[in-house]
C-alpha cells in the first residue's frame, strides 16, 4: 500500500476514532474494543517518532526540545492506554480483555525502550549539565533528577547486549500482572452459593438477605445467592450465625486462585496463581541483578523515602514490638469470649469476624449494621464535600460527563471565584466484571501548556460498595466511609495541585511511601462528631446519628486495634521478605513463607489451607512490590500531619474545630498543591515544620508508646 492512501486512512482514524479525541473528556458511551488497537498504532508512531527526533544527535539538550517535545508526545499515548486500562478494571469483558492483552505487550515494549534509550538519557543527561538547567524550576529540575534515575533503572546503562533481555523482563512481568490480576477476577466471580434453607442466614441483616434473595432471583433462582464479591461476603463472616455457612465462604474465599480453589483443575477455570508468583519473584531477582542491586528491594526502595530493606524492617520490628502486647490482650479476649458466651472454644478463622462482632455489641452496646442505617449514601456525599470544600476553600458540584456504566457520577471542583479546578469520577458499587477493592486513579494531570492554557486534572474514585436496592439509597457501613474518604484523600492530592509540569503534578513523582499521606489523612475526619453529626440521616426516619451512639463508635474506636497493625505488619514484611532474602526456586514455598511470617509476628495462627498470597493483588499486579510497607509508613505521616488540625482545635484558637480553614489551607498548599514537585520529607517539613513523629499513630491507635 503506498503512503498516500496509509496517510490518508490514519486522517480519519485521528477523526472518528473516540480514544484519539483529547479535545475534552473521555467518550466512554463510544469507545469500543475495536478503537484500542487502531488508536495505539498512531499513537505509538507520534511517540516514537518523538523521542526519534529527541534523540536525534542534532537536537538540541533543552528543556523544549527533549522534555517538553517527549512528554508532549507520549501524554496523548498514557491518557489512551489509561482510558482502556481503567475499563479493563471496571467494565471486563471477553473483547476488552482480549484487546487489553494484545497491546499490553506493545505498551511495555515502547516504554521498556524509551528507558533503556542511551541517546535519550544522554540528553537529559545534557540538560542537567547546560547552564540552562540553573535556571529552570525547582519542579523541572525535580522531573530531571527523576527521569535520569528513570533511566538508569530502566536500563539504560546496560550492555547493549543485555538490553533485549532486561526488556523481555519488562514485558513478561506485565503479562504476568495483567494475568494474576485476570485469575483474582475470574476465581472471585466464578463462585457462588445457593442457600434455600431459612435457617441457614440466620442472623444475616435484612439488607444483606434482600441483596443475596435479589441476586438469586436474577439467576431465576428460589433462595439466596452469595458470592465472594466483598459487599456479600463480609455480612455472612460478620453475622451468619450458621457456622457451615460461614466456614463454606471462608474456604472459597481464603483458597481463589489456588491449588485449592473451588475451580482448581476444570480447564478454562484454573485460575492459580502459583506459577506466577513464582515467576514473578524470579523475574524481579534477574532485573535487580542485573541492575546491580543485591535483590528487587534495593530497586523498589530507590525512589522512595526509606534508604534500605533494613531501614523498612527496622520500622516493621519496631511496630510490631509496640503492638503486640495490644494484640495479645485482643486475642485472649476475644477467645474467651467465644468459649464462655458462643460456645467457640477453637476459635476458627471463619468464627473470628463472627464473635468479634457479638463481642464488640455485647462490649459497647451497638452493632456495625445499627452504625450503618445512619450512613445512607446522599447524606455521606453531602458530608464528605462539606469537608473538602470547607478545609480547601472549593466546591463541588455535579457535572455531565459520558460514563462507562449508568451508576457513575461526575463531579467538578471550582475555586472560590467559580474558575473549573479539576473533575472526578465516582464509580461506587461492586458489580460483575469490575475488579475488587478501591482505587484512585489519573484521567489526566494538570499541564500547562506553552500557549498558556492549562489543562485540569481528572480523576476517576472507585469503589465496591452495596448497591442501591428496592429504590432506597445505598447504606454504608463505617469502614465504607472511611473508604470513601480515603480514595478521596489521594483524588485531592491528585486535583488540587497547582504544578504545572505534568511530570511531577499531582501525584505524579511522589515517592511511593508518602503517597498514601493524604488518603489516611482523610481518614481521620470520620472519627470527629463536628463531621458525623453533619453527614448522617437514619435510612427509615432521617433522625441525625445521636451522640450516645457516635460515643460508643469512639469507645470501640481501637477495638482491636492491636490485631489490625499486626495484620499489617505481616502483610508489609512479607513482601520485603519475598524481594530481599527469598529464593523462588528454593524449598520454602511463597505459601510457606507466608505461615512463618505470620507466626512470627501474629498471635492468630492462620488455616492450613489458606493462599492469601494468591490473590496479595497490591504487590503481585498492583505496583506495590516491596512497597506495601508505605502504608504504615504513610500513616506516621498522615497521623502526624492530621494532629495539626486536633492541636489547633484544642489551642481555642480559630474555629475550634478541626475543619479549620486556615490550618487546611495551609496544608493544601505545603502537602496538597506541591505534588511531586519536591521531596515529600521537605513537604512535610514545610506544613509541620519539623520531622515526623510516630507518636500521633500511637495514640490514634490506642497503643501508648513503650
Amino acid at each position: 500500500m503506498s503512503p498516500i492512501p496509509n496517510q490518508a486512512n490514519d486522517a480519519v482514524i485521528r477523526q472518528t476514532n473516540p480514544l484519539l479525541d483529547f479535545s475534552d473528556l473521555p467518550q466512554f458511551a463510544a469507545i469500543r474494543p475495536e478503537h484500542v488497537t487502531p488508536a495505539l498504532d498512531l499513537l505509538l508512531a507520534d511517540a516514537s517518532a518523538a523521542v526519534a527526533r529527541a534523540s536525534d544527535a542534532q537536537t538540541p539538550a533543552t528543556w523544549d526540545a527533549i522534555v517538553e517535545s517527549v512528554e508532549g508526545a507520549t501524554e496523548p499515548l498514557s491518557r489512551a492506554w489509561g482510558i482502556v486500562g481503567h475499563l479493563n478494571a471496571v467494565a471486563d469483558t471477553p473483547e476488552l480483555r482480549a484487546t487489553y492483552g494484545e497491546n499490553l505487550q506493545r505498551m511495555t515494549e515502547f516504554w521498556s525502550n524509551l528507558g533503556q534509550n542511551l541517546a535519550l538519557y544522554e540528553k537529559y543527561k545534557g540538560v542537567a549539565e547546560s547552564p540552562e538547567f540553573a535556571t529552570l524550576s525547582p519542579a523541572r529540575k525535580k522531573i530531571i533528577d527523576n527521569s535520569l534515575r528513570g533511566f538508569r533503572l530502566s536500563g539504560a546503562e546496560l550492555p547493549e547486549a543485555d538490553k533485549p533481555r532486561f526488556a523481555a523482563l519488562q514485558e513478561r512481568q506485565a503479562e504476568l500482572g495483567k494475568a494474576f490480576s485476570d485469575h483474582v477476577l475470574d476465581a472471585t466471580n466464578a463462585y457462588a452459593y445457593l442457600s434455600e434453607n431459612e435457617a441457614e442466614v440466620d442472623g444475616l441483616p435484612e439488607d444483606a438477605r434482600e441483596a443475596a434473595r435479589l441476586a438469586a432471583q436474577k439467576d431465576g433462582k428460589p433462595g439466596y445467592k452469595f458470592t465472594l464479591h466483598f459487599p456479600s461476603y463480609f455480612p455472612v463472616m460478620q453475622y451468619a450465625g450458621n457456622r457451615t455457612l460461614r466456614e463454606t465462604l471462608y474456604r472459597a474465599y481464603a483458597t481463589r486462585a489456588s491449588e485449592l480453589g473451588a475451580h482448581y483443575g476444570q480447564g478454562q477455570a484454573d485460575w492459580d496463581n502459583t506459577a506466577n508468583i513464582s515467576e514473578q519473584l524470579a523475574l524481579r531477582r534477574e532485573e535487580a541483578q542485573m541492575l546491580g542491586y543485591a535483590n528487587f528491594a534495593e530497586v523498589s526502595l530507590a525512589p522512595k523515602m526509606a534508604e534500605s530493606p533494613a531501614q523498612v524492617i527496622d520500622f516493621l520490628d519496631d511496630l510490631a514490638r509496640r503492638a503486640r502486647a495490644h494484640g495479645e490482650q485482643d486475642w485472649n479476649e476475644l477467645r474467651e469470649f467465644a468459649a464462655s458466651e458462643l460456645g467457640l472454644s477453637d476459635l476458627q478463622p471463619w468464627d473470628t469476624s463472627f464473635a468479634s462482632e457479638r463481642l464488640r455489641e455485647k462490649r459497647y452496646a451497638f452493632s456495625e449494621n445499627e452504625v450503618k442505617q445512619y450512613f445512607p449514601e446522599p447524606a455521606v456525599l453531602a458530608g464528605l464535600f462539606r469537608v473538602v470544600e470547607t478545609l480547601f476553600g472549593v466546591t463541588i458540584r455535579p457535572d455531565q460527563a459520558p460514563v462507562w456504566h449508568p451508576d457513575v457520577r461526575f463531579f467538578r471542583v471550582e475555586s472560590a471565584a467559580g474558575q473549573l479546578v479539576a473533575q472526578f469520577y465516582l464509580d461506587l458499587y461492586a458489580r460483575e466484571g469490575k475488579r475488587g477493592g478501591a482505587w484512585m486513579d489519573d484521567a489526566r494531570s494538570r499541564h500547562k501548556h506553552s500557549d498558556g492554557r492549562v489543562q485540569t486534572p481528572v480523576a476517576y474514585l472507585t469503589c465496591n460498595f452495596s448497591a442501591p436496592m428496592n429504590g432506597k439509597p445505598a447504606c454504608f457501613t463505617h469502614d465504607e466511609v472511611i473508604t470513601l474518604f480515603h480514595e478521596t484523600g489521594h483524588g485531592l492530592h491528585h486535583m488540587l495541585t497547582r504544578v504545572d509540569d505534568m511530570g511531577v503534578s499531582g501525584i505524579n513523582g511522589v515517592e511511593w511511601d508518602a503517597v498514601e499521606l493524604p488518603s489516611q489523612f482523610m481518614e481521620n475526619f470520620c472519627w470527629e462528631w463536628d463531621v458525623l453529626s453533619a453527614m448522617t440521616a437514619h435510612a427509615e426516619t432521617g433522625a441525625p446519628m445521636p451522640r450516645e451512639l457516635f460515643d460508643k463508635m469512639i469507645a470501640a474506636k481501637n477495638f482491636q486495634s492491636g490485631l489490625a497493625t499486626l495484620r499489617q505488619v505481616v502483610l508489609s514484611s512479607f513482601d520485603m521478605r519475598l524481594h530481599t532474602d527469598f529464593d523462588p526456586s528454593g524449598a520454602l514455598s511463597v505459601n510457606d513463607l507466608a505461615r512463618e511470617i505470620n507466626e512470627h509476628y501474629h498471635v492468630i495462627t492462620q488455616a492450613p489451607f489458606s493462599r492469601w498470597p494468591n490473590t496479595f493483588s497490591h504487590i503481585f499486579a498492583g505496583g506495590y512490590a516491596a512497597g506495601y510497607y508505605s502504608y504504615k509508613w504513610a500513616e506516621v505521616l498522615s497521623a502526624d500531619a492530621y494532629a495539626a488540625f486536633e492541636e489547633a482545635a484544642l489551642s481555642g484558637a480559630g474555629t475550634g474545630s478541626v475543619l479549620d480553614a486556615e490550618i487546611g489551607a495551609h496544608y493544601r498548599r505545603e502537602i496538597l498543591e506541591v505534588g511531586g514537585s519536591r521531596p515529600a520529607m521537605d513537604s512535610f517539613k514545610a506544613f509541620r515544620g519539623r520531622e515526623p513523629s510516630i507518636d500521633a499513630l500511637l495514640r490514634h491507635n490506642g497503643m501508648t508508646q513503650t
